[in-house]
């Protein structure tokens, strides 16, 4: 055995002893990262190879800092994105409710779906269906500054390997649970950069070529596809492991008394969204289920509505469809 081999069974010990739920696989994780090799290939890296580095980052994930923060990366689908401070790490159930829309969007008699991401974050979704779904062009929404920071970086970043993908995601810069967004009218400017268009609810106008008319993002009112959201459903006061209680941001987390604050206001806002004959898909802890159902109940107006399963084969998402004409509550 390598002594590099020898050193991720003393750190997967590390890991065990500090609660890590996978320390054997996070431990390799961290040193294919630190030498730039991919996980299969740790056996081939020579013993003289050995990088101090491996152990600060074990010393990290041992204080139970996400593995996402210290490799800098997150896999979702298809896609490699950064992440980092002030960025919600994309989850595996999200990509359950995530190829559910795909599918959907697919089998849609549309010839350019129009998807609005709510709470983008780090922009997975919106970029995954960018990247699945041709021609499909996603609008992403995204209040907190340092998040559209990484998303930003993660448009480009997917742009540059996929571009195909260019210019089909919009980053919008707007709190859905504010009254600009579920009210008669959204309000703001836009402007176009290389991959993106920017959206800003303060009023801001920047001037530069491809600017859109301020209010642009109002013809979104009544002609979305679909509507998918992993918002924030934590109730205040719940426990939380480390990882996310301390480095999650607290915006992507807290969501009200019962957790279901924000889901409220994406229900609010995909029925201004939608279309007639619309979607909607809105993730949630796996206690919310029912609750969740009953925010997309008939008498609100919405059809179809259905709780899915996550790969543990717990509630983890509800669906529904806007049958009718744009509501204006």
């Amino acid at each position: 055995m390598s002594l590099l081999l020898d050193e991720i069974a003393l750190a997967a010990a590390r890991l065990a002893e500090a609660g890590v739920e996978s320390p054997r696989a996070e431990a390799e994780l961290i040193a294919a990262h630190v030498h730039g090799v991919r996980r299969t290939e740790l056996h081939t890296v020579p013993d003289a190879s050995f990088d101090a580095r491996f152990w600060e980052g074990i010393g990290r994930r041992a204080a139970r800092e996400p593995l996402q923060h210290i490799t800098g990366r997150a896999y979702f689908r298809y896609l490699e994105l950064e992440v980092g401070p002030g960025v919600f790490v994309p989850r595996p159930e999200t990509e359950v409710m995530t190829g559910w829309a795909i599918d959907r969007l697919r089998e849609m008699d549309v010839a350019e779906p129009v998807v609005v991401d709510l709470g983008t974050g780090s922009g997975a979704i919106a970029l995954a269906i960018a990247q699945e779904v041709p021609r499909a062009r996603a609008h992403a929404v995204e209040a907190d500054p340092i998040a559209r920071g990484w998303t930003e970086k993660n448009v480009a970043r997917v742009a540059s390997a996929a571009p195909y993908t260019r210019g089909r995601v919009t980053l919008h810069s707007a709190d859905f649970t504010g009254a600009e967004f579920t009210g008669a009218e959204f309000t703001g400017a836009d402007f176009t950069g290389a991959d993106l268009t920017r959206s800003d609810l303060t009023g801001a106008h920047f001037a530069r070529p491809g600017v859109a008319a301020p209010g642009a993002l109002s013809e979104l009112v009544g002609k979305a596809d679909l509507v998918i959201s992993n918002p924030p459903y934590i109730p205040l006061g719940a426990t939380v492991p480390p990882e996310v209680g301390e480095y999650d941001p607290p915006a992507a987390l807290w969501s009200g008394a019962d957790g279901l604050d924000a889901i409220r206001a994406v229900e609010r806002a995909a029925r201004r969204l939608l279309r007639p004959g619309g979607m909607v898909a809105v993730e949630h802890g796996a206690p919310q289920g029912a609750a969740v159902y009953w925010v997309f109940c008939e008498e609100a107006g919405w059809r179809d509505t259905r709780n899915h399963k996550d790969l543990a084969r717990r509630d983890r998402f509800v669906t529904a469809t806007w049958p009718g004409e744009r509501a204006d509550g």
